[in-house]
């Protein structure tokens, strides 16, 4: 197996910006995939994979390359070294490999992986968490799934087509495809593929979305007709799909703070053929009290650490703090007792995060149904899902339904 020099370079390029100027991973990767429109599938799939298994697996190869952030150039050079030499690379004669240990890195790899933190590259204070809330033998299995490669997954736009015939469609492209009997609207691709370049993507028919978050709409047990309350949309992945569950029918209304991720979700709805989404902006507490007790259904998909989706964003285990968690904690109990009164009596309430963490999920729910507005709610059932059971994203769901008064 060959380096080439001009991929090598915008690899290094790229890892100076993630680890030295705090960029996230998938927008300095998008940047560096535009760089030479020459690069064929092989090239484009060699920068990406390698940016990302360079940074998934920061600690240990640091570790073994002996070097110490701030990285200079040289620093990264020698991270990079270490990845080329656990791939079985054969170092080119370029200047940068002229002192490379190959054998010290090897031993140094054996002996280095003996050890949790750095066998799956994770910081102490993190595996410290995880022991205390998962324990060490599930939190043991779930880091080892979270350091696997995310699969791509799509979710058919059930408005405008059906899983067998989208299949079909992709099948002609080549590009192919499996069903999971647990996940109804999930096509898996056997390889990963560019889909957002196909005709299909561009007439709708499909949206990328982890098999685990396309749980949480069919959990909400929308039906058409009804008004529904999405209070975290984003740029509204779960949103378009209980848009779809709905068949268009009753009112979807998607509220966020940021203006900015509803004007990609109009795009998205567009392209969806969605017509039932009303977009808006919380820009004051009068937002949603103009909504209290109206809603069939509300999906609270919470700010949370994210601690269940490491595999799609590797960056993150470098970029969370500890404090980061304990904020996010708060946030969440407000977010829970403050949306949860949009929910009408005889309603539903789902209570969603794409955490691991006992203390972010089913802590909450406990906790909220102790509040003066959670007593007037049932707790009917949660789900949670561990990447190392599923090998899907880490979730979890609540469902809660308000009392009739």
């Amino acid at each position: 197996m060959r380096l080439h020099r001009n991929l090598v370079f915008t690899t290094i390029d790229s890892l100076m910006a993630i680890f030295n100027e705090g960029e996230y991973a998938d927008k300095v990767v998008a940047r560096a995939l535009k760089k030479d429109k020459r690069w064929g599938s092989h090239d484009r799939k060699f920068v990406a994979e390698t940016i990302y298994e360079i940074v998934r697996w920061k600690r240990l190869y640091v570790e073994i390359a002996e070097v110490k952030e701030p990285f200079d150039r040289d620093n990264i050079w020698r991270i990079f070294a270490v990845w080329a030499v656990l791939r079985g690379y054969t170092l080119p004669d370029w200047k940068y490999f002229e002192e490379t240990p190959v054998r010290r890195i090897k031993g140094k790899f054996d002996e280095l992986t003996k050890t949790r933190k750095f066998k799956e590259s994770i910081p102490d204070w993190m595996d410290e968490l995880g022991v205390k809330e998962l324990g060490e033998e599930i939190w043991t299995k779930e880091l080892a799934a979270q350091n696997e490669q995310a699969k791509v997954i799509l979710r058919v736009n059930r408005l405008k087509t059906t899983k067998e015939k989208l299949r079909a469609i992709l099948m002609d492209l080549n590009i192919e495809t499996e069903f999971h009997k647990d996940y109804p609207d999930a096509l898996i691709l056997t390889e990963r593929a560019n889909v957002f370049l196909t005709d299909a993507f561009k007439d709708g028919l499909f949206e990328v979305q982890d098999a685990s978050s396309q749980l949480v709409a069919y959990f909400l047990d929308v039906k058409p007709g009804m008004r529904v309350v999405d209070t975290c949309a984003g740029a509204g992945g779960k949103t378009l799909h209980l848009a779809s569950l709905m068949e268009n029918k009753g009112q979807l209304i998607a509220m966020d703070l940021y203006e900015s991720k509803l004007k990609q979700l109009k795009i998205r709805a567009k392209r969806n053929g969605a017509f039932n989404i009303e977009p808006r902006v919380i820009e004051s507490t009068k937002t949603i009290k103009k909504l209290h007790e109206k809603a069939d259904r509300v999906l609270i998909d919470a700010p949370c650490s994210g601690l269940g989706v490491l595999k799609r964003n590797p960056d993150s285990k470098w970029k969370l703090q500890p404090e980061f968690i304990e904020n996010i904690k708060k946030i969440q109990a407000e977010v829970l007792e403050n949306y949860s009164k949009i929910v009408k009596p005889g309603g539903k309430l789902v209570y969603a995060t794409c955490s691991v963490l006992p203390s972010e999920n089913q802590e909450q729910i406990k906790h909220f149904l102790s509040t003066e507005i959670g007593k007037e709610f049932t707790f009917v059932k949660d789900q949670k899902v561990l990447a190392h059971e599923s090998g899907f994203d880490g979730f979890y769901m609540a469902l809660l339904e308000r009392k009739n008064k």
